[in-house]
Parts: C-alpha cells; sequence; structure tokens
C-alpha cells in the first residue's frame, strides 16, 4: 500500500551538464501530471511522461525536470530578433521624427538577442534525463510506502473495531422479535381488555415486523465487506476499490439504523458509522 502523498529530488552531474529533477505528488481522484523541463531537453517530455505513468499510478504530480549546461556551447546572435529590434527602433524614429542611436552596446543588452547553438537530440542525454528521473521517482515511491504503512496499520485498527462494533449490534439484535411479541400480546390485552386474543393476528404482525427489522442480511453482508477489506490491506493500488468498499458498508449500516427499533444498537451504529469516516478519509490518500 502506497500513500499518494510523497517527495522526490535528485540532481546529478555528468561531465559538464547538471540535472536537477524535482517530482512533488499529492491525492487526486484521478491521474493528473503537471510537467515543467528545460527548453533543451523538452524534446523529451513524451518519455518522461510515459514513465510518470508507468510508475505513478493515481494522484496530482507535479514534476521538474532541468539540464544546466556548463560546457562552452557556440554563442551567436538571434537574426530575427536582432532585425526585429532595429526595425522597431527605426519605425520609431520615423513616427516620432526623432534621432535614436543604435549601437552594438544596446542591441546585446536587450532580451533574447544571444542565444546558444540548437543542440542536436542525443542519446547520451536522454540517458541522463531518464537515469537522473529514476533516481527521484525511488525517492518518492520510498515516501509513498513508507506513509502507506502508517495508514495501513491506522486502517487495520479501525477496522478491528468495527468488527467489534458489528458483533456487538448482533448480539444486541437477538431476541429482538420475541421482545416484540410479548410486548404486543400485552398491548392488545390492555386495549381489548381480554384474555383471550386472535393468534392468528398475532403471528401475522410477528411475521411483518420480522420481515421489517430483521438485520442479519445486512450483517452478513457487513461481514463479507469488512473480509474484502482485510485481503485489500495486502494489495496495491487499491484507493478506488475501497473508496468504493467503504460506500457500501455505509449503505449497510444506515439500512440497520432505520431497520433496528433499538438504542443500543443506535449507540453502535453511530460508532461504526464514526469509523467508517475516519477510513474514508484515510483512503482518499491511498493511490
Amino acid at each position: 500500500m502506497k500513500s499518494m502523498t510523497g517527495y522526490g529530488h535528485q540532481v546529478n552531474d555528468y561531465e559538464q551538464r547538471r540535472y536537477t529533477v524535482e517530482i512533488r505528488t499529492v491525492n487526486h481522484k484521478y491521474h493528473d501530471i503537471s510537467l515543467k523541463m528545460s527548453r533543451n531537453i523538452s524534446y523529451l517530455e513524451c518519455k518522461v511522461r510515459n514513465k510518470l505513468k508507468d510508475t505513478i499510478q493515481r494522484g496530482k504530480i507535479d514534476v521538474s525536470i532541468t539540464m544546466e549546461d556548463m560546457g562552452e556551447a557556440p554563442i551567436c546572435f538571434n537574426q530575427n530578433v536582432v532585425k526585429g529590434y532595429i526595425q522597431a527602433m527605426l519605425d520609431l524614429q520615423e513616427d516620432n521624427n526623432i534621432d535614436i542611436t543604435i549601437n552594438m552596446a544596446d542591441i546585446l543588452a536587450l532580451p533574447d538577442v544571444l542565444k546558444k547553438e540548437k543542440q542536436e537530440e542525443d542519446p547520451q542525454i536522454e540517458k541522463e534525463v531518464m537515469e537522473t528521473l529514476e533516481q527521484a521517482l525511488q525517492k518518492l515511491i520510498q515516501m509513498r510506502a513508507t506513509e502507506g504503512e502508517k495508514i495501513q496499520e491506522d486502517l487495520k485498527q479501525r477496522v478491528q473495531k468495527i468488527q467489534g462494533y458489528i458483533e456487538e449490534i448482533s448480539t444486541n439484535s437477538t431476541g429482538l422479535v420475541e421482545e416484540y411479541v410479548v410486548k404486543l400480546r400485552r398491548r392488545i390485552k390492555e386495549l381489548l381488555q381480554e384474555e383471550n386474543i386472535d393468534e392468528n393476528r398475532i403471528l401475522m404482525e410477528t411475521v411483518i415486523f420480522a420481515d421489517k427489522s430483521s438485520i442479519e442480511e445486512e450483517l452478513t453482508r457487513l461481514r463479507s465487506h469488512i473480509a474484502q477489506f482485510c485481503e485489500m490491506l495486502k494489495e496495491d493500488h487499491i484507493g478506488k476499490k475501497m473508496d468504493f468498499l467503504i460506500q457500501e458498508m455505509n449503505r449497510e449500516v444506515n439500512t440497520i439504523a432505520s431497520k433496528a427499533n433499538c438504542l443500543n444498537i443506535t449507540k453502535l451504529v453511530v460508532e461504526t458509522k464514526n469509523e467508517l469516516e475516519n477510513i474514508r478519509e484515510q483512503v482518499q490518500n491511498i493511490e
């Protein structure tokens, strides 16, 4: 089990090049990648995205990858930019009837006038980028796994509490129908003031009540859901499955609350729903 929250950072130097990779992940319902790369390695974006998709299954992923070239790369003028600046100055001079002196120092101070010659796609650079990315990802995965272990332990404790509540609910539900029959007989006698009462009517009322108030099916399904949940705790990439299972468990507990006419069961339902809500919040951060 892994948390969706994590951080990975790696800096590698290869000859005259330095690479910096920073990865941050937080919980998110889907798979969302935000990637920023230096312009000189932007041609690797597709491969980097595929690597991220293969490694991280779910979450909001913010990634920054930079390459600093510390070698002596050829410098040249950006001809189109220089011509654009000069033309704009000449137009300004003509439109406003003013004299403008253009010198080399002023041109060199303008943005984007100088540039390094464009580098061709280099297999060695690709290898270095992907190696640095892999190392940052391993740090991220380790952090997410450590956080996942803490979540897993917390979920185990909470689901054990729910198991205990369910068994208490089952115990409290035993004999409810029989108690209802006794109360029904007493009430009918009080109302009719007769010793002889219609047994068939009592039987019919008992059957109706038993059908409406029985929670055995809900308890059986809850036990099944809990068993599935405990098995999921041993697996990876189960955040969405767990989220769905918690919804199903909540549905069964709500049904029990509506059926059981018992104060003790109502209190246990409240405790169960509280634990389910805590589990649901934790599950939101599981990959």
